[in-house]
């Protein structure tokens, strides 16, 4: 059924056949903890959730098929799916990481990995001939996201991923701000495709989760002994709301991007800002790059703010529609103010020298009506115009 079927049928049909026993048209929510075998090692395809449990599998093999890739795994949140591909490396390896990173990945590197003897080599993302560079004997993988938290630039996956080849290490891309819908790593050259599913795939903000997806069967094995042997698993209630999400996947990356093209080219005009950050803008540096490699622009965007700290804590205090909250591509439109949320781990001097300053905000930007959104950002930003005034 995988083959030649379009996207949104696969994200709403595959691993998501009517239930063999009821019928029922929807995967149940399997919520047990164990198995009843019908004799000593006897199974029925599971024995124990934490090993394998029926929803979370058919989250799994949606999700594989979603990224064109033979296997998926889930995870209890982005990070351990992190950890599990980390799993496969041993002290004394180098990861060379782009410098553009999710707080919490720079975190799990640079605190948690770097104590068991994993050294990390961060690196210009957006330059091959850079990430090549670094690369050492020790060398096992080449970490990216892109586009990046929070500045929304681009690694060129199949670039990259020759280079990756030709010196015999891993290529993993993180592909939670453009989901499978936008990107498929995997067609370009990619290793290992990670994700966050609380985001975009869940949607709606009500769950925490995270998918690794891949081909390489041997590799697959590695990550998915360290998945059950460490525990790190998704929940079948979990699992089944992450698979709610996904069937609307289509549908809502398209309002998304919709809303956050529109949204970013009024800003780029807008007086009280700097600078936007958006890889759908034809001044975006790697526009061309985002024209090729993505299939839509996605709904994220950061800016920088005509103004200091005092300012951008008056833009989000005055923003009726947008919330000031962690996370991001939900239905809801939220504001983040990196620095000091979501990549706070990342110490300061280190935030500057790749472009996160005190002034820069980020907008995930939800599917609401856009005129609603808009006329929110304008009087949250004329708010600051009339403070810094003095009126």
């Amino acid at each position: 059924m995988t083959e030649n079927i379009g996207f949104s049928t696969k994200a709403i049909h595959v691993g998501q056949e009517a239930d063999s026993a009821t019928g029922a048209t929807i995967v149940p929510i399997y919520q047990t903890s164990t198995f009843t075998q019908e004799a000593i090692g006897v199974l029925k395809g599971y024995d124990y959730s934490r090993s394998g449990n029926p929803t979370r599998t058919a989250l799994e093999e949606s999700l594989a098929s979603l990224e064109e890739g033979r296997f998926g795994l889930a995870f209890a949140s982005g990070l351990a799916a992190e950890t599990a591909v980390l799993s496969i490396l041993k002290p004394g390896d180098n990861i060379v990481a782009a410098d553009d990173l999710y707080g919490g990945t720079y975190r799990l590197l640079t605190q948690v990995f770097s104590n068991l003897g994993i050294t990390t080599t961060f690196v210009d993302g957006t330059n091959p001939e850079t990430i090549e560079k670094a690369i050492t004997k020790n060398t096992k993988i080449i970490w990216v996201e892109t586009p990046t938290n929070p500045l929304l630039k681009l690694t060129d996956i199949e670039a990259v991923s020759k280079i990756a080849k030709t010196h015999e290490v891993l290529l993993v891309v993180d592909n939670t701000f453009a989901s499978p819908y936008f990107q498929q790593p995997l067609a370009f050259g990619a290793d290992i495709v990670i994700h966050s599913t609380t985001k975009y795939i869940n949607g709606h903000s009500d769950v925490v989760g995270g998918a690794v997806i891949l081909n390489n069967e041997t590799l697959y094995e590695k990550i998915k002994f360290y998945q059950n042997a460490a525990g790190g698993i998704l929940g079948p209630f979990d699992s089944w709301l992450t698979l709610r999400g996904l069937k609307t996947l289509s549908v809502r990356m398209k309002q998304h991007e919709q809303n956050a093209q529109k949204i970013a080219e009024a800003l780029v005009i807008s007086p009280h800002v700097l600078k936007v950050n958006y890889p759908g803008l034809s001044s975006h540096p790697q526009y061309e790059l985002a024209k090729r490699q993505l299939k839509g622009f996605g709904g994220m965007i950061s800016f920088e703010l005509n103004g200091g700290i005092a300012e951008v804590n008056k833009f989000v205090k005055n923003l009726r529609i947008f919330s000031l909250a962690e996370s991001l591509g939900g239905v809801e439109s939220l504001v983040a103010h990196p620095a000091k949320m979501t990549h706070a781990s990342i110490p300061q001097i280190e935030r500057e020298k790749i472009g996160i300053k005190d002034n820069l905000i980020r907008l995930s930007v939800g599917i609401e009506d856009f005129e609603d959104l808009l006329a929110d950002l304008k009087y949250a930003l004329e708010s600051v115009s009339l403070s810094m005034k003095g009126q």
